[in-house]
């Protein structure tokens, strides 16, 4: 863990060290998120979402992509060439047995 000691100064201002500025690759107009947690300020750089993404953010989501990402990896998930195919697969016995199978 890098540290360094840095002076609190005049209107609640400190300077970020130049190591941690270029190890976080900061830019001057960059967001920070500042809290206290345990006695401690944690000051964390953030990313802006615009409004119309926020959904994906979520934690339900996330949670969501996290299962999807295991069955993919788990080779539970089906492809097909078209819609068609898709639809026929769905309706058939194979896809009621593989339904069953991953409950």
């Amino acid at each position: 863990m890098q540290r360094e000691s840095i002076r609190f100064k005049r209107r609640s201002q400190v300077t970020i060290p130049k190591e941690f500025v270029e190890a976080l690759n900061l830019q001057e107009g960059d967001r920070l998120e500042c809290r206290l947690e345990n006695g401690r300020i944690v000051i964390v750089p953030t990313v802006e979402i615009p409004k119309d993404q926020a959904w994906f953010w979520t934690e339900e989501w996330q949670k969501e992509e996290l299962e999807a990402e295991e069955d993919i990896k788990a080779g539970r998930v089906k492809s097909f060439q078209n819609t068609e195919d898709a639809i026929h697969w769905l309706d058939s016995d194979e896809a009621e047995r593989w339904a069953n199978e991953e409950n």
